[in-house]
């Protein structure tokens, strides 16, 4: 544990698209007691302007997508921690990081935190999708979780650089998956925490043109830069026929095979080095834990 508050560095993505709720975004970081924050709003192909004193843009130039547009923010921020939100999500408690601090300090083996999404103006509406475990129960019960809605996460620094990062191939869908299944790979726990909270609006990610193209082209993605064969195959084989399954457009579903196919043949992992797959002990430990990564 560090003299002093609990430091924080935060990182915001935006297109610029959204100025009032990256108003409210920031000023929930602003409001945070207990804690220091140092706030940097990385501009997705917009460049930030008009910020508060104190919070720091990032211009891109074009929109990198949101892994690697996240993972531009990061140097420009220091703290023990990082705080990852995006425009359309606020914190809804002052508290809010200071308690995280306080988890991570008293579990040194914790290195990423998800809190409970909620929409404020349609309580107990919330999809499903947004508790990050099979059997979703009741969305305040709190424990491990092997995927993430990244809207708003905390990692500890250290764990999210031996990581790698988001994996800034993906543009966007599964980078959540990926982070959380190397945060584990590092010996670390990533945890949902039903009892921390954070706003924001329910929206369907069908809602992208490119979402069926993006969804199937990164499970492979994420299946070749992450498992060992057999898990490889058998993870991107129960999700073709998961999708087979739910699917019932067939334009969706020609979309979806369209991005399937590229996944084989593509490389996901663009000019950089490329990741080492997971740990053998850590396929173990998510099969322990109830979420071996075939589904």
């Amino acid at each position: 544990m560090t003299a002093g508050p609990p430091t924080f560095g935060v990182v915001m993505l935006t297109m610029g698209r959204r100025p009032e709720g990256l108003a409210r975004a920031i000023d929930s970081v602003l409001m945070q007691t207990g804690v220091t924050t140092d706030i940097v709003v990385v501009g997705n192909g917009w460049n930030p302007v008009g910020l508060p004193e104190g919070v720091k843009g990032h211009h891109l130039r074009s929109n990198l997508g949101i892994p690697a547009g996240r993972n531009a923010g990061v140097e420009d921020v220091s703290g023990e921690f990082l705080f990852f939100l995006d425009d359309d999500c606020a914190l809804l408690d002052e508290g809010h990081l200071a308690e995280c601090a306080r988890r991570f300090h008293a579990n040194p083996k914790l290195g990423m935190i998800q809190p409970r999404m909620v929409d404020p103006d349609n309580p107990g509406d919330e999809p499903g999708r947004w508790v990050p475990r099979m059997r979703k129960g009741d969305a305040t019960d709190s424990g491990p979780a092997f995927s993430v809605m990244e809207a708003a996460v905390v990692l500890r620094r250290d764990v999210f650089d031996a990581t790698g990062g988001w994996p800034g191939t993906f543009f966007y869908a599964h980078e959540g998956i990926e982070l959380a299944w190397r945060v584990w790979d590092q010996g670390m726990r990533t945890e949902y925490h039903g009892d921390l909270r954070a706003a924001h609006p329910v929206v369907h990610p069908t809602r992208h043109d490119e979402y069926y193209f993006m969804n199937a082209r990164n499970r492979v993605w994420l299946a070749r830069r992450c498992l060992h064969w057999p898990f490889s195959w058998a993870y991107v084989g129960t999700w073709t026929l998961v999708q087979l399954v739910r699917e019932r457009d067939p334009h969706a579903l020609r979309t979806w095979w369209s991005g399937w196919r590229d996944g084989w043949k593509s490389s996901p992992w663009g000019d950089g080095p490329r990741p080492r797959k997971l740990r053998w002990s850590t396929i173990w430990e998510m099969t322990r834990h109830g979420r071996p990564p075939v589904v």
